[in-house]
């Protein structure tokens, strides 16, 4: 019974650290990344579809990133989410590409991302406490109907806490690592 919850506990806060990832990725450091553009949706025959499932998105060089939409129609509908995106990119359209220069983040604009960056660590960082929570909260009830003993509830307490702190320090070193990249000019 401990174990399943400890387990559950564990595969949660994974799914927790794999979503701050995500976050991070779509975050924008001044290097091309086609996850930029994966949160981006345009409508595709009256249905919201991400970017990624219309075009080819590759990176072509360090700082521009390269659309090819499947059909041709897609290329303004894309070019306007991009526009209207609060990610300040003005893409360019050559024939039947679009090529979208990143341009150089000034050192404010670095600044403000780290504090994005941070935050979205934080949230990834509460999500995982709020797991360890509810994991302590169903040993308790355990506890309670006396299925377990006094000892297996304050062991079981001390795991789950080991687990937590695992992945508040894998979530910590995504953080540093997003926001070294941030700051690299």
């Amino acid at each position: 019974m401990i174990d399943e919850i400890q387990k559950d506990a564990d595969d949660r806060m994974k799914k927790s650290v794999e979503s701050t990832r995500d976050a991070m990725n779509r975050i924008r450091t001044g290097r091309a990344t086609p996850a930029l553009l994966e949160h981006l949706t345009v409508d595709y025959y009256g249905t919201a579809t991400p970017i990624p499932q219309v075009a080819t998105v590759a990176v072509s060089d360090a700082r521009t990133l390269t659309v090819q939409p499947w059909e041709k129609s897609m290329l303004s509908v894309i070019e306007r989410a991009i526009l209207e995106s609060d990610l300040g990119l003005n893409p360019i359209t050559a024939g039947e590409t679009m090529r979208i220069p990143l341009p150089p983040m000034t050192e404010e604009r670095r600044i403000t991302m780290v504090k994005v960056v941070k935050s979205e660590g934080e949230d990834g960082k509460i999500a995982i406490r709020n797991i360890r929570r509810d994991a302590i909260q169903s040993v308790r009830e355990l506890l309670k109907e006396k299925e377990i003993t006094e000892d297996e509830e304050k062991q079981s307490e001390a795991e789950l806490q080991k687990i937590t702190d695992k992945y508040v320090a894998i979530v910590d070193q995504v953080v540093a690592d997003k926001e070294k990249e941030v700051m690299e000019v």
